[in-house]
């Protein structure tokens, strides 16, 4: 299953950081909204994944794991836009690569909270 998870997420990762490059440097959207704006585009398709993949045989209904997975995501969501603000605002760290340290953090919290809440796989 956490290998799974790795896959998944390294893959939706770059996705989204993708989308975080593309929001601030094309769109000029302010780094920290953008860090939002594709954390979530980013979670909402790690939840197709994680439904069929990760956590194949899951009996939750797929929309109450959907609410219960962007519940948990927005746990994440917290921490990923605070620690990303005071990295970007706090130290002279680019804003992409204080987005995959603070990934770290945010992807094994909400890695934990579905595996335990969600899928109840833990």
């Amino acid at each position: 299953m956490l290998w799974r998870n790795t896959v998944v997420s390294t893959g939706v990762f770059l996705v989204g950081l993708g989308v975080l490059w593309l929001l601030v440097e094309k769109a000029g959207v302010d780094p920290v909204v953008a860090t939002a704006i594709s954390f979530l585009i980013a979670n909402s398709i790690h939840y197709i994944f994680g439904r069929t993949w990760i956590f194949a045989g899951s009996d939750r209904a797929v929309s109450t794991g959907y609410v219960l997975f962007l519940a948990n995501a927005m746990v994440g969501l917290i921490v990923t836009v605070g620690l990303f603000w005071a990295l970007t605002h706090w130290t002279p760290m680019n804003y992409l690569v204080a987005r995959v340290v603070v990934s770290i953090f945010a992807g094994l919290a909400v890695f934990a909270l579905n595996a335990a809440l969600n899928f109840r796989q833990i």
